[in-house]
């Protein structure tokens, strides 16, 4: 069974790929195309299971891809690559804290975009490079590092809303019988 928080990014992942592609005006600023994939590969290596970062990768990757000029599968690698690194040291970072989460989101937004252009000019492509991509690159990697707070914040909202509280054990019984006196 998979749980609610992998369902919930699963269906953000491919929310934010069509309003991406559907909106265009709503990412589309200082003259850059933000993407918000890379903000949610951090919320889904520091919350949830490696089966999630794979499956978010790997369908926030083709949906981003099938909707751009970029080869079909290019930014499943990239983005599986962070998401795996992160994944791998959940333990050692302090995932409650603003100051961390946004690191790793400037981090996972400048780390996607360069592997991508790796894997572009690796593959035999030309893609358009300049000066202006460095401007760009800087948007996109601001933009995803101020996204990562919020997306922690609206997805532990829609956890404490649609999911469930486990219930604690006491080791108190109310229907324990307790015997007073001298046995």
């Amino acid at each position: 069974m998979i749980p609610l928080p992998s369902i919930l990014l699963l269906a953000a992942a491919v929310l934010t790929v069509f309003c991406q592609a559907a909106v265009p005006e709503m990412f589309h600023w200082f003259g850059a195309r933000v993407s918000l994939l890379p903000a949610l590969m951090v919320y889904a290596s520091l919350e949830t299971g490696i089966v999630t970062v794979a499956l978010t990768a790997t369908v926030g990757g083709l949906c981003f891809d099938s909707l751009s000029m970029n080869p079909l599968g290019i930014s499943v690698l990239p983005l599986f690559i962070v998401g795996f690194g992160m994944e791998l040291r959940r333990e050692l970072i302090l995932r409650e804290q603003l100051f961390a989460q946004i690191v790793l989101g400037l981090l996972a937004s400048t780390l996607v975009p360069a592997l991508t252009i790796v894997l572009l000019l690796s593959g035999g492509k030309n893609p358009l490079l300049g000066w202006g991509t460095l401007g760009q690159w800087l948007v996109m990697t601001l933009a995803g590092g101020v996204a990562t707070p919020v997306l922690f914040e609206c997805f532990g909202w829609l956890n404490r809303s649609l999911g469930y509280r486990p219930v604690s054990e006491s080791s108190f019984h109310p229907d324990r019988e307790i015997r007073r006196g001298r046995h």
